[in-house]
């Protein structure tokens, strides 16, 4: 998948530019959703089949994804590359300009606001849990819930109010 051209934000526009891509990937990274339909059902934004199968095929070929071809009645698995594990400080950063400049509700933006109060010692260990989910990389030693415990806990939290 080449750039129309050599710059270095057009190439990254190129590969994640549009808002279902990114979409998939909150999905991916936030949702641990790795299969197809866990996507379709799961998008809160209601994702079309043929926009999602779309986007997946795009970010598997811009080598921010990776899908494990189905055996024999099983589904194909979706996992983040290493270059899809970078992409959360972008997703982060686009999170912490949503909470500064658009409206929502208090158990959507209770996980951003997590994420930024935490800070970036938060997204690498977020970053090294998903190596660990997505990549095979060995499990940190961590006293106490990872990340995603830590997010999902915020959310139950804000919800039970």
């Amino acid at each position: 998948m080449e750039p129309r051209s050599g710059c270095p934000i057009n190439a990254a526009v190129e590969a994640l530019g549009d808002h279902w891509s990114f979409l998939v990937l909150r999905d991916v990274i936030f949702g641990d959703r790795r299969y197809f339909r866990e996507l379709l059902h799961g998008s809160i934004e209601g994702i079309a089949s043929n926009i999602l199968s779309s986007r997946l095929k795009k970010l598997v070929a811009a080598g921010i994804l990776t899908r494990e071809d189905a055996s024999r009645g099983r589904r194909a698995r979706y996992s983040l590359t290493e270059a899809g594990v970078q992409t959360l400080p972008i997703i982060v950063a686009l999170g912490n300009w949503g909470l500064d400049w658009r409206t929502g509700t208090t158990e959507l933006r209770v996980r951003q606001e997590l994420m930024r109060a935490e800070g970036p010692a938060f997204v690498a260990e977020f970053m090294d849990e998903l190596r660990v989910r997505h990549l095979g990389a060995p499990p940190p030693e961590r006293d106490g819930p990872g990340p995603l415990e830590r997010l999902a806990a915020a959310y139950e939290a804000a919800t039970a109010e």
